[in-house]
């Protein structure tokens, strides 16, 4: 038996009273998800822990099998780990995302899905210019960088808010707040003189596209503790492919093996065929696999609801399709949102949301599509969601 885990990063959501009270889900036309629903056993899982942040950080480590309030020590470091950037003693890293502000509101977040060839220039200049042997800037994918810092771990103290949380939204009101803010509001301040006049960003304004015109730290986090290996814990060899640091960084962590897939990244553009054949390729050497897709959540962040629908319909016909026809005696599949991304609020909540289990020794339980309201409709829920992977594995 193989196994397939496929995270649909923030698919699940709200009700949208302008679309008759339907959820993207449900509005999504998902014909290989219908019948694997009615084939298959459906529920809802608690992917983030009670009073905990509804990160993806923690709603992934649970959907891997591991309870993220034993583990879950700060997300900076886990996208270290993917860069293999390691975290001394006495040093912090943030998560360093290029923004692009506006007469001081938060235009875009991600500064348009700035390509990776042109952030990688910014950070090179911002390194130039801002760094030295208390901070150094490294390159990650598009928007999202990483920011080391030694000898300031009071910052860790500091309440940061992700930029995806304030679209729109007045910056000043959101900039590190409270003890160990200072030094991070001071590089934050000093990045919009390195970047103003970039050629980068000359070049983005002429075609019409968001500059970035400043750094913004968050999700700061210093050494983390070990995690045990996916096989030590489960029996099982396992790979994963993702387009986001984080979700590298944790497969590294628990010894996954990560694929390279060109075409693979971590926002609408993504290339659906390209992922799951290369996830079922996998297959062929692998005992598990993890094949995560971030391009609802970037939607849902967004606050469309086109954008959304399409990546699930996509998600649907080109991933769900395929896997479909390898048959429930050669592959079982656990299909999960990590956390709910509504089109309301622009960013994660931390309810339960929908998983859908099939394949061989899967029983039906009642469910005709896969969504919110049908999952929530079967009466099984799993809480505290990392046990659902050994269900899974069973």
């Amino acid at each position: 038996m193989k196994y397939l885990v496929l995270i649909t990063d923030g698919a699940a959501g709200w009700p949208l009273p302008s679309h008759g009270g339907k959820t993207c889900l449900e509005l999504a036309q998902t014909p290989h998800l219908d019948v694997l629903a009615c084939e298959g056993t459906i529920g809802l899982v608690r992917t983030v822990p009670e009073g905990m942040e509804p990160s993806s950080a923690c709603a992934c480590m649970s959907l891997l099998g591991y309870d993220p309030r034993v583990y879950y020590k700060g997300r900076g470091s886990i996208e270290a780990r993917s860069m293999e950037l390691p975290v001394e003693e006495g040093e912090v890293v943030f998560r360093c995302n290029l923004v692009s502000v506006r007469d001081g509101r938060m235009d875009s977040y991600s500064c348009g899905y700035i390509s990776n060839e042109e952030a990688h220039e910014l950070i090179g200049a911002l390194n130039e210019a801002l760094g030295d042997h208390e901070v150094s800037f490294h390159p990650g994918i598009s928007y999202r960088h990483i920011c080391r810092i030694r000898g300031h771990e009071e910052t860790l103290s500091a309440r940061c808010t992700p930029a995806h949380d304030i679209p729109g939204a007045i910056i000043e009101q959101h900039v590190p707040q409270g003890e160990g803010s200072r030094y991070l509001r001071e590089l934050m301040a000093r990045s919009q003189a390195v970047l103003a006049d970039h050629p980068v960003n000359a070049r983005r304004r002429a075609r019409g596209e968001p500059p970035a015109t400043m750094i913004w730290l968050f999700w700061g986090s210093g050494q983390i503790p070990p995690m045990p290996a996916f096989r030590e814990v489960y029996g099982l060899s396992a790979a994963m492919t993702s387009g986001v640091d984080l979700l590298l960084g944790l497969a590294k962590m628990v010894g996954m093996r990560v694929l390279s897939i060109p075409g693979v990244t971590g926002d609408i553009a993504n290339d659906y065929v390209a992922q799951v054949r290369g996830a079922m390729d996998a297959l062929e050497t692998n005992d598990l696999v993890v094949a995560h897709v971030e391009a609802p959540d970037e939607a849902g962040h967004d606050g469309s609801v086109k954008d959304k629908i399409e990546a699930i319909e996509r998600i649907d016909n080109d991933m769900v399709a395929p896997l479909r026809r390898l048959g429930p005696l050669r592959v079982r599949l656990l299909i999960a949102p990590d956390h709910p991304t509504p089109i309301k609020v622009q960013t994660h909540v931390a309810e339960p949301v929908p998983f859908l289990m099939w394949g061989a020794g899967v029983a039906p339980n009642g469910a005709s599509r896969f969504t919110e309201q049908e999952g929530a409709r079967t009466g099984l829920v799993i809480d505290p969601g990392h046990r659902l992977m050994a269900k899974f594995t069973a």
